[in-house]
C-alpha cells in the first residue's frame, strides 16, 4: 500500500509539471472555429506533452481507484 501512495505522489507531481509547461498561447475561440477545425494540429514536443498528460492522467485515475479499493 505504501508503494501505491508513493506512485500517487510522483504521478501527481509529474502531472502538474507537464500541465504547467504546456503552451498556453493558444486560446479556444468558438466564434472563429467554424471553418478551420483541422488547423489546430499538435506536432513535435507539443504532441508529446499532450500524450504524456493523457497517460499520466490515466495512471493517476487507476492508481486512485486501487488506493481506494485496497485501503
Amino acid at each position: 500500500m505504501n508503494i501505491l501512495m508513493i506512485i500517487e505522489i510522483l504521478v501527481s507531481v509529474l502531472l502538474v509539471f507537464v500541465i504547467l509547461i504546456q503552451n498556453k498561447s493558444v486560446s479556444l475561440n468558438l466564434s472563429s472555429m467554424s471553418g478551420w477545425m483541422d488547423a489546430v494540429v499538435k506536432r513535435g514536443p507539443e504532441k508529446v506533452l499532450h500524450n504524456a498528460t493523457i497517460a499520466l492522467w490515466v495512471i493517476f485515475i487507476i492508481n486512485s481507484v486501487l488506493l481506494f479499493l485496497f485501503s
